[in-house]
């Protein structure tokens, strides 16, 4: 079952726990990915590298747990999102022997999936879950504005009093390259209080709009996860249920009269 449920109602959504575990998933994507991805990359070129001799075979079994133990570390993450536990299954390894070893692992579909979410899919996953976040944290910060527009101090090679140079206090949410009252310029340049509460208002509906887009990456990036980590199903399983179940035949023995 997924943690990460969408309600209809955007401030019964906010105060739910949804929005924050997917942020909290996303958020440290962007630290435990990037270190396995990096481990696991390592392993593998210096694996790849040296198997052209004898010294490399014992390289790429060690690679190859390596690369499950990453994998392991991602589907302990799942569970942020998948109340269930996400099990992982790979090929055993029944012969003795390093040749064995090598041939079992390095020929397991499992691990070769694992290799495609570690690896392959670290980018555009990353890419994702980085910008969905930024964006989701500005909302978040704009809500806080009045507290804070007044801090910031800008410097402007022209038209803030009187045409010269000068600086500014205030928050830029557009485009003022020559102060808040220069040409050109556009937006909204925050540098009272009703222009603070009014940023605070709008980017407080946005939030609790882009709560949506936040939970729903993060469903999208865990059911990949999922899809790509969990153990293959058995194509036999349902045959194997309908075996284990009584057969809709019941027979039944009157009891003996005598």
């Amino acid at each position: 079952m997924n943690r990460l449920t969408l309600r209809a109602n955007p401030v019964g959504m906010l105060v739910s726990p949804a929005p924050w575990a997917a942020a909290w998933y996303l958020f440290a994507y962007l630290f435990t990915a990037t270190v396995l991805f990096a481990v696991v990359l390592t392993a593998t070129t210096t694996a790849a590298v040296l198997c052209v001799t004898l010294a490399g075979l014992p390289l790429l079994v060690a690679a190859a747990a390596v690369t499950k133990g990453c994998a392991a570390t991602e589907r302990a993450r799942l569970g942020v999102v998948y109340r269930e536990r996400i099990p992982g299954r790979y090929r055993p390894v029944t012969r003795p022997g390093l040749m064995a070893q090598l041939t079992t692992q390095w020929t397991d579909p499992a691990l070769w999936r694992d290799l495609a979410y570690l690896l392959a899919l670290y980018a555009p996953l990353l890419a994702l879950d980085a910008t969905v976040l930024s964006i989701w944290l500005i909302f978040l910060a704009g809500i806080t504005l009045p507290l804070w527009y007044r801090y910031p101090h800008q410097t402007f090679g022209v038209g803030v009093n009187s045409g010269s140079a000068g600086s500014a206090h205030g928050v830029q949410l557009g485009y003022f390259p020559n102060g808040p009252h220069g040409h050109p310029a556009w937006g909204l340049y925050v540098d009272t209080l009703p222009k603070a509460l009014l940023a605070a208002a709008v980017c407080l509906i946005l939030f609790l709009l882009f709560n949506y887009v936040l939970v729903a990456t993060a469903r999208l990036h865990a059911a990949i996860a999922r899809a790509l980590l969990r153990a293959p199903e058995d194509p036999l399983r349902e045959a194997k249920e309908v075996l284990r179940r009584p057969g809709p035949l019941q027979i039944s023995i009157p009891n003996d009269p005598c």
